[in-house]
């Protein structure tokens, strides 16, 4: 199979990691999808039990720093290690949990008393954090947010909503993206807060019940007021920390298109050599074939961005609009791909018997969230404009 050929651009313990969580998810998580809920979550005793198994296996914390207890994982490591988890179900698309909490490059900057309270209470377990920028009418355009921060004799006053916000309605804290100087916009003009979500005037509003079965909320603050060494990074900053932040998670979407392909392709290049139709193997049908060597083929293409992207990030080089080619190509091709292998099952791609629902509602969604293709491509065209090539 195409999966199993030597990646010769890869470094020798970079395929041996990528063959161990492999291994890791044959052996461990596949056989449990079939308890995964219409929501794409375990049974929390499900869960706790595989976590633990993974933790034992080395597969814990795979972004933190060693000195806080975590694997170090680079950018292109991370890519893979993504790429591998998501050749299963078991693992949701937007919540790694079953390999230790999530942290992210903002939490992993905060020094002193700020990471004795919130850092270290999230890496062991004791607290939750999410994560707030998108607003009613700033989603695609964080530039054009509404929510205000406004100094005081004692730190800072914030007043506006956030929504869609994943994992608000659990959050101990949030790290809060707010207008701080309006003439400046995204060009200084953003911070980031840390906002205890039992501050004053910190309310959670509505749910919002998604496609994909998980639930975001809305964030409404109404002058809740923070300390100020509440502000991360510094005033301004909270565009560059947001960034970074994205830039992080488009890599993941496009590696989780990796893995959801690979999936989908091995399913169903499986399925065709034994099902018949008026008399005849799917397998040995040319259109059938060509949409199998289309998919194998956009894998590979995505899969060298992603890699190529994530090693200009390891290398400390501006790989932004890698980030937007690997995450654009990756959720395109990765939905067409899923949609093709879904189709080619026909009825049975419809019903839970398969992942193949799954891999389509999550693929389908990751078209729209961390950058939605349209408003990356006319970014990257600026860009390409500006610079007059890449």
């Amino acid at each position: 199979m195409y999966e199993t050929m030597p990646d010769h651009n890869l470094p020798d313990e970079l395929i041996q990691f990528r063959d161990n969580i492999r291994r890791f998810v044959d052996r461990e998580l596949r056989p449990l999808e079939k308890h995964v809920t219409i929501e794409g979550k375990l049974p929390r005793d499900v869960e706790d039990a595989v976590a633990a198994k993974a933790k034992a296996a080395g597969f814990w914390l795979m972004d933190v720093p060693a000195d806080l207890g975590g694997a170090d994982l680079g950018l292109l490591a991370l890519a893979i290690f993504w790429e591998e988890i998501a050749r299963t179900t078991a693992v949701s698309a937007r919540d790694h949990g079953i390999f230790g909490p999530t942290i992210g490059p903002i939490l992993l900057s905060l020094q002193g008393e700020m990471r004795d309270k919130y850092l270290m209470p999230v890496l062991r377990g004791e607290l939750k954090a999410c994560f707030a920028q998108t607003e009613p009418d700033a989603g695609s355009d964080p530039a054009s947010m509404r929510t205000r921060a406004v100094r005081t004799d004692n730190g800072w006053k914030i007043t506006g909503n956030k929504r869609y916000i994943t994992k608000a309605a659990t959050a101990d804290f949030a790290q809060v993206m707010a207008v701080t100087d309006p003439a400046k916009g995204a060009r200084g003009g953003i911070s980031c807060f840390i906002v205890d979500m039992n501050t004053p005037g910190v309310k959670i509003g509505p749910a919002e019940m998604t496609m994909m079965g998980d639930t975001p909320y809305e964030i409404i603050f109404e002058d809740a007021e923070i300390p100020a060494e509440n502000l991360i990074g510094g005033e301004g900053m909270g565009f560059t920390l947001a960034q970074n932040y994205i830039n992080h998670g488009r890599i993941r979407h496009g590696a989780h298109s990796c893995g959801a392909m690979a999936r989908c392709l091995e399913m169903t290049a499986a399925y065709i050599k034994q099902r018949k139709t008026f008399g005849a193997l799917l397998a040995d049908r040319q259109g059938v074939q060509w949409m199998l060597a289309d998919g194998y083929m956009a894998l590979h293409a995505t899969r060298l961005m992603v890699h190529d992207a994530a090693a200009k990030a390891d290398l400390g080089q501006d790989a932004r609009v890698e980030t937007f080619m690997a995450k654009i190509t990756g959720v395109e091709n990765g939905f067409k791909v899923i949609d093709d292998c879904l189709q080619l099952h026909g009825g049975m791609g419809l019903t839970r018997e398969t992942p193949l629902e799954r891999y389509w509602r999550d693929l389908r969604s990751f078209r729209i969230t961390e950058g939605p293709t349209e408003v990356l491509k006319t970014t990257m065209a600026r860009s390409i404009i500006k610079n007059a090539g890449l």
